[in-house]
């Protein structure tokens, strides 16, 4: 009995800390100026956008999903017991750099191509808000063209980058908070960037790319499709020469 008591406490105490541990990173985040005022400003409407779609405002997962040359960021969204996403929001890119096709050295002002989850959070970035996109990954390391594939690639406020994903102020101000109730309630978000809507015809409309960013992007083209049928991601993993493996089924 007594073993049993002190199991259950154990086991309280474990729920008490990680839900402290989660609360703690949006309090954190709550501490900065910017962060605040961007919870006064958009937190409301939100919210009641979630709540609209049946999505609990505090215990939800959220997935970005970027195309390049339609210049969007899509905001998708679905509760923790929930195995499908719904579209939230989509947001302008408003400038670009470099061209259609992944990153593979600093400097060569590209935006990536690939799959990452954001793994930073910066409140007082000298763009407002921003997200950081965790580039390079396994695979951007293992593709690059120099020792140095780059890095800090962002999704950010203002107008204007080389190599980021800038969306102004305002629409970061709500991806921003969006970002910062998922990662509350723990869990990654992941975000996926392609060149384009990888369907057929946008791919035979990019045939004069070279043969390997073709293959690339062919390999990129499962996941979108499969995201564009399940509104679910698919299982994703790297091999040692550097390739994404895509499970599908």
């Amino acid at each position: 009995m007594l073993k049993k008591i002190i199991t259950i406490c154990l086991l309280v105490c474990f729920g008490l800390c990680f839900s402290f541990q989660q609360a703690g990173f949006k309090a954190i985040q709550l501490k900065n100026s910017r962060v605040k005022t961007a919870y006064k400003n958009k937190w409301a409407d939100l919210e009641s956008t979630l709540k609209s779609k049946k999505i609990d405002p505090h215990q939800f997962d959220l997935f970005i999903r970027v195309t390049k040359q339609e210049a969007i960021v899509e905001a998708w969204v679905k509760n923790k017991s929930d195995i499908t996403y719904q579209k939230l929001k989509s947001f302008g890119v408003c400038a670009s750099s470099g061209s259609l096709g992944p990153k593979r050295r600093q400097g060569d002002g590209q935006v990536p191509e690939g799959f990452y989850e954001i793994t930073a959070f910066q409140p007082n970035s000298n763009y407002h808000l921003a997200l950081k996109v965790g580039y390079p990954n396994k695979s951007d390391r293992k593709k690059a063209l120099s020792a140095d594939p780059g890095g800090d690639i962002m999704i950010h406020g203002n107008c204007v980058t080389i190599g980021c994903i800038p969306i102004q102020d305002g629409p970061i101000e709500e991806l921003y908070v969006l970002a910062t109730e998922a990662k509350n309630a723990g869990g990654s978000i992941h975000t996926y960037i392609f060149p384009f809507a990888l369907n057929e015809k946008k791919l035979e409309e990019h045939r004069a790319f070279n043969k390997e960013t073709q293959d690339f992007w062919k390999n990129l083209k499962k996941a979108f499709n499969y995201f564009e049928l399940n509104h679910s991601l698919p299982s994703i993993s790297i091999d040692s020469s550097g390739n994404y493996v895509i499970a599908t089924k």
